[in-house]
């Protein structure tokens, strides 16, 4: 198994060493036919074979005997679980193809006093570890490759590389990652279906987006803080991320236009309440004046009538009747005057603020957010088939 947060490799390790004894010999015949015997691993010297990449030793001890024959060939046999540093490539995880190393060398001699030789050549290797193997956890064991490193001279070390070459098994990553995601995507695009008018759509896309950040931090556990290159798991839920972000951010600026337009109706509708007051206290002004100019020039008669001569009474009431004719023309004309006025400022207001008639910014939140839709969905497509791509070919 392999732990990728740490960088490390865990196997289950089967040695088989094997060396001759040129000080131990026997003939078969002088023992009653015996060609071989174990004896306890102190009893004779082993050699310092250890593992380059080891971190930590199994805790298990060794095997504490060995097996010698009549011709002095002695063999040791030991199986361990050890931990050992393996350089991680995780740019396609969970698609991702390991190769992990396990260096057999001497501790303290050269290749004067050791020689190593590898017993079995990649393939036997290969064959016989797939036969002993008891558990793949995650990984599906593909071959062994063996290499020997022969000292170019006495005091070099010889030492023979193991590389073990398997694939993650990404079913469980699929189902429990990549596609939730790729489903809280769907939920984003389907988002654009609900009505922008109330604040559900933006509670659904914020939901959504911290949906996708729990998932994200899940991931941070698992891949290791340092990688040459960013892995495409990560960018695929950065990029998701980016986008679904953006989206938020479009559906705020759309609910900003509804609500600009919102505002803009309200305001009309109190201008309009109010052009209409003014015109009704405009008439009624102009209805208070003409019959007070009426009163006026009736009084005035009456009182002509009671205080001057009979002879001046008609000379009196032609002139105060004319008085009034020029005063009403004069408050119509004012009022011609006013109506004209209003009717230009009305004009002005029009030309001025044409984008502030009830719609307007409806219409143009509308057309954003259909475009927007087709831009998002282009990009999303677009994304997931290079991502997928990568993860197939890169």
């Amino acid at each position: 198994m392999t732990v990728e947060k740490d960088q490390k490799f865990i196997p289950y390790v089967w040695t088989v060493m094997r060396w001759h004894n040129e000080y131990i010999s026997w003939d078969p015949n002088q023992f009653c036919g015996i060609d071989n015997v174990s004896l306890p691993a102190e009893a004779l010297w082993i050699p310092d074979i250890t593992i380059e990449e080891m971190t930590e030793k199994d805790k298990a001890p060794p095997s504490p005997y060995l097996t010698i024959n009549d011709k002095g060939d002695v063999e040791v046999q030991n199986d361990q679980v050890l931990v050992s540093t393996c350089r991680m490539h995780i740019y396609k995880f969970p698609f991702d193809i390991q190769n992990c190393n396990l260096s057999f060398k001497s501790i303290i001699h050269t290749a004067k006093d050791i020689r190593l030789q590898p017993s079995d050549n990649s393939t036997e290797a290969t064959e016989w570890s797939r036969d002993v193997m008891r558990t793949q956890y995650e990984w599906l064991f593909l071959n062994m490759t063996v290499t020997t490193n022969n000292a170019s001279d006495l005091i070099s070390q010889d030492i023979i590389i193991y590389t073990i070459t398997m694939k993650r098994r990404s079913l469980l990553y699929i189902v429990n990652f990549l596609v939730p995601v790729l489903f809280f995507l769907c939920l984003d695009l389907a988002s654009f279906l609900i009505s922008d008018n109330g604040g559900e759509k933006l509670s659904f896309k914020v939901t959504v987006l911290l949906a996708v950040t729990v998932l994200q931090l899940i991931l941070n556990e698992i891949l290791p803080a340092s990688s040459n290159r960013i892995p495409l798991i990560a960018v695929y839920c950065i990029g998701i991320f980016a986008m679904m972000l953006l989206s938020l951010l479009e559906t705020i600026f759309v609910m900003h236009l509804m609500e600009k337009d919102s505002q803009a109706s309200q305001d009309n509708k109190a201008d309009n309440g109010r052009s209409k007051d003014c015109n009704k206290r405009g008439k009624a002004n102009f209805h208070n004046s003409h019959q007070e100019g009426n009163e006026w020039t009736q009084c005035g008669c009456i009182y002509d009538v009671c205080e001057t001569p009979s002879e001046l009474l008609p000379v009196t009431k032609e002139g105060n009747s004319r008085k009034g004719i020029e005063e009403y023309h004069a408050l119509e004309k004012l009022s011609d005057e006013l109506r004209e006025m209003q009717k230009t400022l009305s004009l002005l207001l029009s030309n001025t603020k044409e984008v502030a008639k009830p719609g307007y910014w409806t219409r143009v939140a509308k057309k954003v957010n259909k475009v927007f839709f087709i831009f998002y969905l282009t990009v999303v497509s677009l994304f997931l088939i290079i991502i997928f791509l990568k993860w197939n070919t890169g």
